[in-house]
């Protein structure tokens, strides 16, 4: 985790001692200065019809790979959902790993679906707990990796 924020640095300090007496969280993380907007303006985090120190809240996933993984993009109005960023986190690292994609609405524990590109045979090989067939192209496993 890493913030951005359009603010100058010797503004966060006191920034985050608010957002810790006023909504009870510490920030964990740290948290860059982007005073002269650059980085900001690079990846379309200003909104064209706001001021341009009202940012709009973006969150980057980057990979191993250095490739960008999931961009969510929130308006300014509407804070960010951390239980869903670790969602698509923990989605994203399985995914990696498996030949598995997750479906809608899925949580950590819970069964994934086996890419259509995978034959039963090989499918046979890399889910021993087995799987349930709903659709010829549409298969149900358990998580593999618990």
């Amino acid at each position: 985790m890493l913030g951005l924020s359009v603010d100058a640095l010797g503004d966060h300090d006191a920034w985050a001692r608010d957002i810790e007496e006023t909504q009870g969280a510490k920030l964990n993380f740290p948290l860059l200065a982007d005073a002269d907007k650059k980085v900001s303006n690079l990846y379309g985090m200003i909104h064209p019809n706001a001021s341009d120190t009202f940012t709009v809240r973006s969150v980057f996933i980057i990979g191993p790979d250095k490739k960008v993984k999931l961009m969510i993009t929130y308006p300014a109005s509407t804070g960010r959902n951390f239980d869903e960023v670790l969602r698509v986190l923990d989605s994203l690292q399985l995914t990696a790993q498996y030949k598995v994609a997750t479906p809608v609405n899925w949580k950590q524990g819970q069964d994934c679906i086996i890419v259509p590109s995978v034959p039963d045979a090989e499918a046979d090989k890399l889910f021993p707990k087995g799987y349930k067939r709903l659709k010829p192209y549409l298969r149900i496993t358990p998580q593999p990796n618990r």
